[in-house]
């Protein structure tokens, strides 16, 4: 992945050999196995190792997660916070493993579309709650750097399964604890 750096900067008009250059193609490459590290991760494992049995029916929100990941499209970065709640059916994770699951599918090239989908179907297939709902909004600086510049914008996305999606008052429920500040 060096030489790729180093042939990049060339392309790019630079001179990788200059002082302040000479260890960029190791730095690149090293942030960018850190932030698509999500590829070596299997979300499976972060929820199965802290899965338990509890007679627990209300929802469960964890909500402003910090999540940074990078566009599959352009490799810039967007970031923003994710909110993820479910309602168990007997079954519950730790709520730290919320934010590593999170993580898991925010550490590999993205769209901010598919992440919210792959948070709330891992959650629903392998805890098998009432309902999940994710809502994720974010800056991207494809949108603000390059294209169309537009500073400030926040894309918003979200999954609703089970109750979420069919119980109208379950997911305003939702809704309004994402709004609410501490």
């Amino acid at each position: 992945m060096e030489d790729l750096i180093k042939k990049l900067l060339i392309q790019l008009g630079e001179n990788p050999d200059r002082e302040g250059l000479q260890k960029t193609p190791e730095r690149v490459a090293r942030a960018l196995r850190f932030l698509t590290e999500g590829y070596q991760t299997d979300p499976l494992e972060v929820i199965n190792g802290a899965k338990f049995t509890e007679k627990y029916n209300e929802m469960i929100l964890v909500k402003d997660i910090s999540v940074y990941s990078l566009c599959e499209h352009h490799m810039l970065p967007f970031w923003g916070k994710c909110h993820v709640a479910y309602i168990p059916n007997d079954k519950i994770i730790g709520l730290s493993k919320v934010a590593r699951l999170v993580d898991v599918f925010a550490r590999r090239l993205q769209v901010q579309e598919r992440m919210t989908t792959q948070i709330a179907e891992v959650i629903q297939e392998h805890l098998n709650p009432l309902g999940v709902g994710v809502v994720i909004e974010a800056e991207h600086m494809c949108m603000q750097m390059r294209g169309v510049q537009k500073s400030g914008s926040v894309a918003v996305t979200s999954e609703m399964l089970g109750s979420f999606r069919k119980n109208e008052a379950t997911r305003a429920e939702f809704l309004q604890l994402i709004r609410n500040t501490r």
